[in-house]
């Protein structure tokens, strides 16, 4: 195993660094998306049952189908790995970020307004702030779900390590097959506990204590 990372190593952290691009990338779309979304169910309470049930069906299609969908339309490639990924990252985050606006107090919200803000400076400044500590919540989850979910990038010559683990069942019982599983597995590992140290570091900057006490 050591001769195998050694010989490999440059190759691996290039792998390691491309996996964890794919991922940030995703989730840092499917964040904004899902945040728009959530405000517009938030305004229309009708639509948070469909949005319910969209995210419990969307959480149980298997990657493999997805990707099945998105192949004729995309092609092999970064874009198909892309959009599968941008799926699957938006359905946590949208969960908790209608949970998270619906929770605000609405006593806030009316002095927000009385005080002269509008409805955009009302979102921006009160709501968003309040929710954001469930919506980053709902970040995580989705960094450490697309972690896995990138893995399958590889059968459609996607970016990342997905490619190790690949080659490992390709060549089940050769002689490298189980290093490269290994590597392969343990890399997204460490990539997946990275992200979720930044994504802590970042609630620590941007959740206000009170928020945090609260």
């Amino acid at each position: 195993m050591d001769d195998f990372i050694a010989e490999r190593r440059r190759q691996i952290a290039f792998d390691m660094l491309q996996h964890a691009n794919l991922v940030f990338q995703c989730v840092l779309v499917a964040t904004i998306v899902a945040i728009a979304l959530a405000v517009l169910i938030n305004r229309v309470k009708a639509l948070e049952p469909v949005a319910n049930a969209v995210s419990a069906v969307g959480l149980t299609l298997p990657s493999f189908a997805l990707v099945g969908l998105l192949l004729p339309l995309s092609g092999l490639g970064t874009t198909t790995a892309f959009l599968c990924v941008v799926f699957y990252a938006v359905l946590p985050v949208l969960r908790n970020a209608v949970v998270g606006l619906a929770g605000v107090d609405q006593t806030l919200l009316e002095s927000a307004r009385g005080m002269g803000m509008g409805p955009v400076g009302v979102l921006l400044k009160v709501q968003i702030p309040l929710a954001w500590p469930v919506i980053l919540a709902g970040v995580r989850t989705s960094m450490q779900m697309s972690m896995g979910i990138a893995a399958i990038a590889a059968y459609v010559l996607g970016p990342g390590l997905g490619a190790y683990i690949w080659t490992g069942l390709v060549q089940t019982g050769g002689a490298n097959a189980l290093n490269y599983a290994v590597v392969g597995t343990v890399g997204i590992v460490i990539v997946a506990l990275v992200a979720d140290l930044l994504l802590l570091a970042l609630g620590r900057l941007t959740i206000s204590k009170g928020v945090r006490v609260a």
